[in-house]
């Protein structure tokens, strides 16, 4: 993370001081939370992945309180087991959890179900904000737009350059 920061912080460093040398660029900025907040696909896309998102843990949950009762059983009748019985019930036991974790990392791991639904249903509509905020760039001749939501780039602004309604009018909004 600090390796991007400082990269982000070298490009823009960069790019300011080409901006100087180049004479004056217009710029913009805009605000990607503020304006896919705005936008009705991203807040029913949100909607259906919280959904998903609350199935999917109280499914592993319930396999996390499966693997809890079958420890508790174990712990009151470990006395009485004969060592053979023992380790079938603990192979049994650490089975189920290592089901309850496989579980978890499918749903919620790295390239797992939410990532894959997350892609799906919102990389559609910030594909359509950036179009439109290219578009806006275009057309009104800014050399830069800021995302002022990412934070770390931006000091300063001042609300005239800000130009998040402009981009939700190109989309309709």
């Amino acid at each position: 993370m600090k390796k991007i920061t400082l990269s982000l912080i070298v490009v823009s460093a960069v790019f300011l001081l080409g901006l100087n040398v180049a004479g004056e660029q217009n710029f913009a900025y805009v605000d990607s939370e503020y304006i896919l907040n705005k936008v009705p696909a991203y807040d029913q896309a949100q909607k259906k992945l919280d959904q998903l998102s609350e199935g999917w843990e109280a499914e592993i949950e319930a396999k996390y309180k499966e693997v809890e009762k079958m420890y508790s059983e174990f712990q009151a009748e470990q006395a009485l087991l004969l060592d053979d019985i023992k380790r079938k019930r603990e192979e049994a036991i650490i089975a189920k959890e290592k089901e309850a974790k496989a579980l978890q990392k499918k749903y919620f791991g790295r390239d797992g179900e939410l990532q894959k639904k997350q892609t799906e249903l919102i990389k559609p509509i910030q594909d359509e904000v950036f179009n439109a905020v290219k578009e806006l760039a275009s057309e009104g001749g800014y050399a830069l737009v800021f995302d002022s939501s990412t934070g770390g780039n931006i000091l300063y602004s001042d609300d005239k350059y800000d130009k998040s309604d402009d981009v939700l009018k190109k989309l309709g909004y």
